[in-house]
């Protein structure tokens, strides 16, 4: 089993299926012991800010508010540099406990030894 699993969502309500996927699969690999860092890129960069979250709607889903706080719980989430300047979204926007950063640190921790990437 990978020691920390790194997933990048590029899609947000445009693809919510996918999205709610993403975020669902972090939250439990956190809830399973497993380090993990979610990345949001695209359409999925909204979900960083206080109350998107709420808005996002899927029959059958678990509420994306309740897979943040589990995906926060014991792992990181990072909105990706581009993506956010693009949105004009600052680090002062974020919620709490996520960040902005960009490829470099993708590409650093995806290299890592033990280290599983998911992109949906």
């Amino acid at each position: 089993m990978a020691k920390k699993l790194v997933i990048k969502v590029t899609a947000g309500a445009d693809a919510p299926e996918r999205c709610s996927q993403a975020f669902t699969v972090a939250a439990v690999a956190v809830a399973s012991g497993v380090a993990v860092s979610l990345w949001l890129t695209g359409e999925s960069t909204w979900f960083a800010l206080p109350g998107r979250a709420a808005e996002f709607e899927l029959p059958h889903a678990a509420p994306l508010p309740e897979l943040i706080e589990g995906i926060l719980a014991g792992g990181t989430i990072t909105v990706c540099t581009q993506c956010a300047a693009r949105r004009e979204i600052e680090e002062k926007d974020l919620i709490e406990g996520a960040r902005i950063a960009g490829s470099q640190v993708f590409v650093s921790e995806i290299m890592q030894d033990g280290v599983q990437a998911v992109v949906y």
